[in-house]
């Protein structure tokens, strides 16, 4: 009777048909009970896996209602079927035993696979793959990008780092302060000998003013002559983090181009139910460690920094409000920094999805280091 309390529980609390007193009080019991908050997120998978099969199912049956009205019109002989028309005629004949058979197994590996998720024992920190990138060291790549690099120093005089650096790895980057500051992982620019940060208004040499190994953040500074400051940050920096199943966007450098991903918070906490992080369901690749995480309007509520091994789909990121921590820290140690601001206000609220990503683009960056 409890196991069905709690799934009635969660699927009003997924649905949104809790009062805000029971809300807060179920959430309180996912903070309190591991087991409670991993099986809420492994019934909102199977929730989103059985409405997908519903999809499938509508698809196959307009599939069938064609080529029934196909055949009807003498334009398929159904006598002479051959090769792809015949599984499609045999598809026909036996779709209902197939498909209460596809959603029988469905719904066993689904129900399986929450059960090991929530039952199996936690998989140690060293299963925790960060998300650095590593660059190819290909020579012709390099010397078109050098080649690209010079013309553009000759159009607008903007001057790059040394050409002669290579850099093997990096990850993403994105702007806190219009001055010149930048959040990333702390894991992407461990031990670096040289930074440079890239994007569309050009490639600048920054450098490591803070770091904090625990939270796995990094605070870079452009030291680029040739770099302007933004006038403003269009996104706000949240202190309050997003909300269970709360849609989130992302934007970050897994390859040469900036690339954008979209999915939603799955769970409060972090590996191995880690308070400091949170779980997140997007699509991510190496090179998107220090992409920043921003709900619906353009506030940045975390920093991607890695997956669990071996698990798809789940990605996990720091919290945004540690960026807040982390100046203080940096402030304490060097006064100097004291004029550094974080915008608390997104002047992205209410603009559709893709006008914020083509005013956000422009503050994130490709870091690049060199070890």
């Amino acid at each position: 009777m409890e196991d069905i309390n709690i799934m009635e529980a969660a699927e009003r609390y997924l649905r949104g048909e809790m009062t805000a007193d029971e809300t807060a009080q179920f959430e309180n019991l996912r903070k309190a009970n591991a087991e409670v908050d991993q099986f809420v997120v492994s019934h909102h998978l199977f929730l989103q896996q059985m409405n997908n099969l519903a999809d499938t199912k509508v698809f196959k049956a307009t599939l069938h209602t064609i080529h029934t009205d196909l055949i009807e019109e003498g334009k398929i002989d159904s006598m002479q079927l051959r090769g792809k028309a015949k599984l499609v005629y045999l598809w026909n004949r036996y779709k209902r035993v197939t498909a209460i058979a596809a959603s029988i197994a469905g719904i066993t590996a689904l129900s399986i696979s929450a059960l090991v998720w929530a039952f199996s024992p936690r998989i140690p920190a060293a299963k925790l793959e960060l998300y650095d990138r590593k660059f190819l060291e290909n020579e012709s790549r390099i010397k078109n990008i050098e080649q690209k690099e010079a013309n553009r120093d000759k159009a607008d005089h903007t001057s790059t780092p040394k050409k002669n650096i290579k850099y093997t790895s990096g990850g993403t980057g994105f702007i806190i302060d219009a001055k010149g500051y930048l959040v990333t992982n702390y894991h992407v620019v461990a031990g670096a000998k040289h930074i440079a940060i890239q994007n569309k208004k050009g490639e600048f040499v920054a450098a490591v003013v803070f770091i904090d190994k625990a939270k796995d953040l990094a605070i870079l500074k452009i030291a680029d002559d040739n770099f302007k400051p933004y006038s403003s940050v269009p996104y706000a920096i949240s202190k309050q983090g997003a909300k269970l199943a709360e849609p989130i966007f992302t934007l970050g450098y897994p390859k040469d181009d900036i690339v954008y991903g979209q999915g939603y918070l799955s769970s409060l906490t972090g590996f191995e139910s880690d308070t400091l992080s949170c779980q997140i369901e997007i699509s991510a690749n190496h090179g998107n460690s220090g992409s920043p995480i921003l709900n619906k309007n353009g506030e940045v509520v975390g920093i991607i920094n890695g997956r669990q091994l071996n698990v798809e789909g789940f990605t996990f990121a720091i919290q945004g409000k540690y960026i807040f921590k982390a100046l203080d820290e940096l402030k304490k140690v060097d006064t100097s920094y004291n004029k550094v601001r974080l915008n608390t206000k997104s002047t992205l609220t209410g603009m559709d999805r893709s006008t914020q990503v083509s005013k956000v683009e422009d503050y994130i960056y490709m870091v690049k280091v060199n070890n």
